[in-house]
Parts: structure tokens; C-alpha cells; sequence
């Protein structure tokens, strides 16, 4: 099997060496948990390793996702040099400007995941990232036609051959409890970073609840977001 590596050292551990290639996974969680900069960090370690992985950002502006990126991850030095060279693509589109163009939601929806897959074939990507779904599912509204598309858009992003990182919202962010969305059992793989009250702070910690085709650690896994990139602390104790 090839893996792809997310070039997070502890949650490759956590993977057994990666996600399976080919596989589309969710990553689910609150609002900072870092849903976003952990998608950011897996297109930017596959872009350094010559793979060329295109990033759609639907809730913030790309220039802001990247400013975000930079400041969270202060050495990562070569952000826009990959950028530049077209093996990192940051790229999105605001869906209240979608809507205000008129035509039906399904319509509209089409044509936001054509725009994406015309970034893919364009720079001929293998690695995509696209935050967040939970915009999706607010453009469609109708969960019955949410969950077709995203059955459609899995089928079209497995034959154009990518390994996909998608974001989607929690309502509970401190643990899955009742909440098993319907994405959970149509993508490939599932990713829950949760947020829990401890003391004074918050504390981070993420899960593999699904990997399809793979192996892969069922341990609730603590992380930290540093300026060096994702700490997950996959020591022995949590595996």
C-alpha cells in the first residue's frame, strides 16, 4: 500500500506511516481547534516534498489563510516560495458571492466543485484540502441533497487521483458523544480533534475514528500547534 504522509511526524505515527493513498478524509472539530492550519500543513509539507497540492479556502480569503499560516507557523520560511513556484496553490471562492449569481443551490454547489477540480487538473494536483464542508452543507440545505453531492464528490476526486483533507465543523467539540455526522461514514477516513476544558485552559487532543484500507491507532492523542507546525504527542502511552 502507499501511504501519504501529512509530514505531521505524530499523527503519521498515529496512521501507521500515512493516510492510504487515494483516500478522502474528514477532519472534524470546534472552532479553533486548528482544523484549518492542520489542512494548511498537510498541503505544505507534500508541496515541499515535490507533490503539488492545491488548498480551497471557502471561510476565510486565501490571502488570509496564508497570512494565518505564517503567523502560526513562524519557521516555516519557504511558504511563498513554494507558493510562487506553483507546487503549493492557495486558491477559494465565497459562496455569498456563488449565491448572489443566481440559479439553484445544487446548481450553484456544482459549480464550486467544478471550480475545484478545474484547480486540480489544471496544476495537475495529487493532494487537495478544501475548508470547510460545513459551508457546503450550508449553500445545499437539504441534508438528503448534501449527502449526494459529497457521494459525488468523493467518486470524482478519487478518479482524478487525490489524497483529500476535508474540514467540517463539531457542534460538541469536547467529544463525539451523539454527534456522528453523515460525512463520518461516507469519506474514507475520519480525523476528530477535540477541545476539553482542563483547569484554566483548553486542551487539544485528536483521534483516527476511521481509516479505511489501513490500520491506525484508536488512542485520543494530545497536541499542540507550535511555531514549528502540529506537536501530536504519539508517545508509546497513547497508541
Amino acid at each position: 500500500m502507499n501511504r501519504v504522509k501529512t509530514g505531521i511526524e505524530g499523527l503519521d505515527t498515529m496512521l501507521y506511516g500515512g493516510i492510504p493513498e487515494g483516500n478522502q478524509v474528514i477532519v472534524a472539530g470546534g472552532p479553533g481547534a486548528g482544523k484549518t492550519l492542520l489542512g494548511f500543513e498537510y498541503a505544505y509539507h507534500n508541496a515541499k516534498e515535490g507533490n503539488t497540492s492545491v488548498f480551497f479556502a471557502m471561510e476565510e480569503e486565501p490571502e488570509r489563510v496564508v497570512e494565518n499560516a505564517k503567523e502560526a507557523f513562524a519557521n516555516f520560511k519557504d511558504i511563498d516560495q513554494l507558493i510562487e513556484s506553483k507546487k503549493l496553490i492557495v486558491d477559494g471562492e465565497d459562496p455569498a458571492t456563488i449565491i448572489r449569481s443566481g440559479g439553484t443551490d445544487t446548481y450553484e454547489f456544482g459549480k464550486l466543485i467544478a471550480d475545484i477540480e478545474s484547480l486540480i487538473t489544471t496544476y495537475k494536483a495529487n493532494r487537495a484540502v478544501i475548508d470547510s464542508l460545513s459551508v457546503m452543507e450550508m449553500l445545499l440545505g437539504d441534508p438528503a441533497v448534501y449527502r449526494r453531492s459529497l457521494v459525488s464528490l468523493i467518486s470524482n476526486f478519487r478518479r482524478l487521483r487525490v489524497t483529500s483533507l476535508l474540514t467540517c465543523e463539531l457542534a460538541n467539540p469536547e467529544s463525539l458523544g451523539q454527534e456522528l455526522r453523515p460525512e463520518f461514514f461516507i469519506f474514507d477516513g475520519v480525523i476528530v480533534m477535540y477541545e476539553a476544558g482542563k483547569e484554566d485552559r483548553r486542551a487539544l487532543a485528536m483521534e483516527v475514528l476511521k481509516m479505511r484500507g489501513s490500520n491506525h491507532s484508536f488512542s485520543i492523542t494530545p497536541y499542540e500547534i507550535t511555531p514549528d507546525g502540529f506537536n501530536v504527542i504519539a508517545g508509546e502511552e497513547n497508541l
